[in-house]
């Protein structure tokens, strides 16, 4: 969930991790802090607040640079956000210092055997005790300080990203990871160590990413050595070619990333069929479908595995997977598929869905889905990620880096994938005629036209509803078929970056509970296209009106009868009943941005959350 920074070389330190941390502070805000170290002296400067509030206060209380650096940006799992809680923390002795991004489980008994051998502690942390168990062993057997690291990380349970510096040999940083990202850049002369790429991009198209387990050390003028954990057995470093470039992690002149990500999916869907969806020839080529055919049309049933956004993707593909191909698909949320003891066979097929491809839940549920025989398949949008690694075979969005927090583009390109894996799955067991599929991969390379033509109807009366509704403390959201996972999405996204309490509902649910919230001050979305469900969607709306609640639909253009009974509606194109979600999840995205925005929320960055869910 945090975001590390670290970097040894000849430029000076301070501005690439400064520059690093606001780069990689959408995995956490709630602190700061920033570590120099000049030859001679360290200096820490960490303050509750986000980065602009540790550049602040960093420029008063740093005086010197260095070209050794470490920064940390966090989001609070033990101990408060506060100036003490914040990273780096240093040993007892003040020699050894630590960023970590992760939890230690067992942080609670380790701190108690230090405390009564002498050790102190000023913060509340897990990552605090780690320092001072590395230092301990350190002491102890009189080691050297990779070796103090491996023995030391042997002795904790849970996850963790990360780097340890000493100022008695200020030559290296010691890396390293076990369920949290760690990339390494290799530049000439210089490294740069981060919680993923963004913030060397500039600097090095080449880059290292560590796999679980896995310790480095990162010394100058000498080749990089990775080792097992567990064995220290000697690793060979893989160099990847980094295909990101700065242009994709600015804001593009958008006042913020959400917003900006919002209007690029148009080009992100069309990037993710690229290469896949050939219409001209009536095929669908994904080459992790094509190398795994049998698994698929074998199966007894697919189990889709995921989180929040991805989830209610996850949803989407339940009704097309089914309706396409005829094959049984069961959701659920990882962080509870791994702890109720599933059943899983090896006639199973796991979708494994994640936008970092680093969320712990999933990747936990992915290693006790192998244990049991079943293949697993991985849809994410990192190149590298840990589920693109620990997966069988799988395929990746191509939605580019998405800085928000609250996920736009990665739910609609996840959806174009599992579409697309939908359709090839029917045409394999000829569950689908060649008409309607020539038909389906036809509209499907469509969409980004009607996503753009979405946006376009969309915006300006987004932005006036919102007004109207910006300060309501509750919102109900129901769909039907295909659209009620939107539902579920479009409260999700109100939730989280306007804080107002919004629930989605099946809309056939409402009148099972739901309708007793419904007055002239509940303002309710129901998303009505004018396909499947259409006239079963049209009497819950009539039952809404009897109640004197208030309407915001989103219908197809043209529809003359739900925009009767409406208080205000949204257009959106016609397409098939399966490809909706794809454009009925636009105008729900931009209503809550405009309701954030008025209520002067941090739309990228909303309170209490973080991008990447690498802890549990």
């Amino acid at each position: 969930m945090c975001g590390i920074v670290g970097y040894i070389g000849y430029r000076e330190a301070y501005p690439i991790v400064i520059k690093g941390l606001k780069r990689l502070e959408y995995r956490g805000y709630d602190s700061a802090g920033i570590l120099l170290y000049d030859g001679k002296n360290l200096k820490v400067s960490k303050t509750k607040g986000k980065v602009i509030d540790l550049e602040e206060k960093s420029s008063n209380e740093i005086t010197t640079n260095g070209t050794i650096g470490m920064g940390h940006t966090r989001w609070a799992t033990h101990g408060i956000p506060n100036d003490a809680n914040s990273h780096p923390h240093l040993s007892n002795s003040g020699e050894l210092s630590i960023i970590h991004n992760g939890i230690i489980e067992n942080y609670g008994p380790l701190k108690e055997e230090l405390i009564n051998r002498g050790y102190t502690f000023s913060s509340d942390t897990d990552s605090e005790v780690l320092i001072n168990i590395i230092e301990d062993v350190q002491k102890k057997y009189k080691l050297k300080l990779g070796k103090a690291v491996q023995v030391a990380l042997n002795q904790v349970v849970g996850a963790y990203a990360i780097c340890v510096f000493d100022s008695k040999k200020p030559n290296e940083i010691i890396v390293a990871r076990l369920g949290s990202p760690l990339a390494i850049g290799v530049g000439e002369g210089e490294f740069f160590i981060a919680s993923d790429a963004s913030p060397f991009l500039e600097y090095t198209s080449n880059a290292i990413y560590l796999e679980d387990e896995e310790m480095a050390i990162v010394r100058l003028h000498k080749p990089l050595k990775i080792r097992k954990i567990k064995d220290d057995s000697l690793v060979a470093p893989y160099v990847q070619e980094l295909k990101m470039n700065l242009e994709q992690i600015e804001k593009g002149g958008f006042d913020h990333f959400m917003l900006k990500e919002i209007y690029e999916q148009a080009n992100v869907i069309k990037d993710t069929y690229r290469g896949r969806l050939h219409a001209d020839k009536g095929m669908i080529q994904m080459a992790g479908i094509e190398d795994n055919l049998d698994k698929f049309l074998y199966a007894e049933r697919i189990i889709i595995i995921a989180c929040g956004t991805s989830w209610h993707a996850g949803l989407v593909a339940e009704y097309i997977i089914e309706e396409y191909a005829r094959i049984p698909v069961e959701v659920e949320y990882a962080s509870e598929f791994r702890y109720r003891n599933p059943i899983i066979t090896n006639k199973d097929v796991i979708i494994a869905i994640s936008q970092s491809g680093e969320t712990a839940d999933t990747l936990a549920a992915i290693k006790l889905a192998k244990e049991n025989g079943a293949f697993v398949f991985g849809v994410c949008n990192v190149v590298g990620s840990s589920i693109s690694r620990e997966t069988h075979a799988g395929a990746y969005t191509h939605a580019g880096p998405e800085i928000g927090v609250a996920s736009t583009k990665a739910f609609t390109t996840q959806i174009t994938v599992l579409t697309m894996i939908a359709l090839r799955l029917a045409q394999a067991k000829g569950t689908m005629s060649a008409t309607d599929f020539q038909k389906n991969l036809q509209e499907l390379q469509l969409i980004p036209e009607k996503v753009q033509e979405t946006l376009a109807l969309t915006e300006v009366i987004a932005k006036e509803i919102a007004a109207i509704y910006k300060d309501v403390p509750n919102c109900l959201y129901l769909g039907r078929g295909y659209n009620f996972p939107v539902a579920l999405e479009g409260a999700l996204k109100l939730k989280e970056i306007s804080y107002i309490h919004a629930e989605g509902y099946p809309a056939a649910e409402m009148k099972h509970g739901p309708i007793a919230l419904i007055d002239e001050k509940m303002p309710v979305v129901v998303i009505a296209p004018k396909q499947a469900h259409y006239d079963k969607v049209v009497s819950n709306i009539q039952e809404i009106k009897s109640r004197s609640g208030k309407i915001i639909a989103i219908v197809t253009k043209g529809d003359t009868q739900v925009k009767e009974l409406a208080d205000h509606y949204i257009e959106i194109p016609e397409t098939l009943d399966a490809f909706s979600p794809l454009l009925t999840t636009i105008p729900l995205q931009l209503l809550s941005y405009h309701i954030a925005v008025m209520r002067d929320c941090n739309v990228d960055q909303p309170r209490n959350l973080a991008k990447s869910v690498t802890v549990e």
